[in-house]
Order: structure tokens, then sequence, then C-alpha cells
């Protein structure tokens, strides 16, 4: 097999995204990722990092989660 996970990484963290990734589609704002059972997902992230040989792809993101909004105490 030669599937490969894919992670995000949050500054120091990595955290698993998908598992036994067989395709990897560019777009203009992502990454389309497909398994092996044809599951997709999107991710507005840019490859940070692969190695092949460990089966491991790194995503970065590319856009920041949003800022929680400031609660208004009344």
């Amino acid at each position: 097999m030669c599937e490969a996970n894919a992670y995000l990484k949050h500054g120091n963290e990595e955290t698993l995204f998908m598992e036994a990734i067989d395709i990897i589609e560019p777009y203009e704002d992502g990454l389309k990722l497909v398994d092996i059972f044809g599951r997709q997902k999107f991710v507005k992230a840019r490859i940070k990092d692969m190695t092949l040989l460990s089966h491991r792809i790194l995503l970065e993101p590319t856009v920041e989660p949003a800022a929680p909004e400031p609660q208004i105490q009344t």
C-alpha cells in the first residue's frame, strides 16, 4: 500500500486530517484529497512537506481560523 496520511499543522501541533489518501488535486484556493474508498475532503491549505517513504503529508492552512467575536456584557 502506498497511501499516505495527511496532517494539518497548527503552530507546533499536528493533527490527523485524513487517512489513506490516494489522490491530491490542487485548486486555486486549496486542495482536494481523495482516499482509497473515494471519500473526498477539501481543505484551504498548501503542502508544507511530503515524505512518501513515511506515507506522510503535512498541510499548512492558508486561512487562519476566525477569531471569536468579543462578548459584550451588559
